[in-house]
């Protein structure tokens, strides 16, 4: 077993803990500033996902590694819609009806999430709480809503951002009439936190390809 697959089954063990079955927690390794060949170890050690957060980074190992699933787990401006719409299985991180727009422009059948800001910070890209219902019933009209995505708190307890995020996607299920079984949430800082809470979808990356996350790091890939 090489040290990835350890790690992958180190993290699945944690998942287990938590109460939960891993097979139900998918994980997405999360490859920024990664060199192909550990991209593809990642991929042969049974990762579901590869993640990127940026296009420009992303394309390039898309057609090194096209036999991966890739997603796409950054901020997506509107002016790369073009780029990566149809070429990507997900695409983490729609935060208005106009990148929506775009990203339709290309490909209605493009599979998305929401992102949405539970912790309200700032810094932090993503539609208001508030909002989230009313943008999810637009959304689910121009592309393949599968669900919800949220970067927990930078400090204190995230669980209940990310409680709260499950409770949204239970309304924007109710409100599109879509079964939204996506919930991606939780990073190397905070995953056990987010499984407790219900995630479905991990996004995990120094923790999968280094084996440590920092003291205090929520919210770190």
């Amino acid at each position: 077993m090489s040290p990835f697959a350890e790690r992958l089954e180190a993290i699945r063990e944690r998942i287990r803990l938590t109460g939960r079955d891993p097979a139900e927690v998918a994980i997405v390794a999360v490859s920024k500033g990664r060199p192909a060949a550990q991209c593809r170890e990642a991929w042969e050690a049974g990762v579901e996902a590869l993640g990127e957060n940026r296009v420009q980074e992303a394309l390039p190992k898309l057609e090194g590694l096209p036999e991966a699933q890739w997603h796409l787990v950054g901020h997506l401006q509107g002016n790369k819609a073009r780029l990566v719409s149809g070429r990507f299985a997900l695409i983490h991180s729609v935060d208005s009806a106009g990148l929506a727009e775009r990203l339709a422009r290309n490909d209605r059948r493009q599979p998305v999430l929401l992102q949405v800001n539970v912790s309200r910070e700032e810094a932090k890209s993503g539609v208001d709480p508030e909002a989230a219902v009313t943008l999810a019933r637009e959304v689910s009209g121009l592309l393949a809503l599968r669900g919800l995505m949220a970067i927990g708190p930078l400090a204190g307890d995230p669980e209940p951002a990310f409680r709260r995020l499950a409770g949204l996607a239970e309304e924007c299920r109710q409100a599109t009439g879509l079964p939204l079984p996506v919930l991606s949430m939780g990073m190397s800082g905070d995953f056990e936190a987010a499984c407790r809470a219900g995630s479905t979808m991990l996004r995990l990356g120094r923790i999968l390809f280094e084996g440590s996350v920092r003291k205090g790091e929520l919210g770190s890939q």
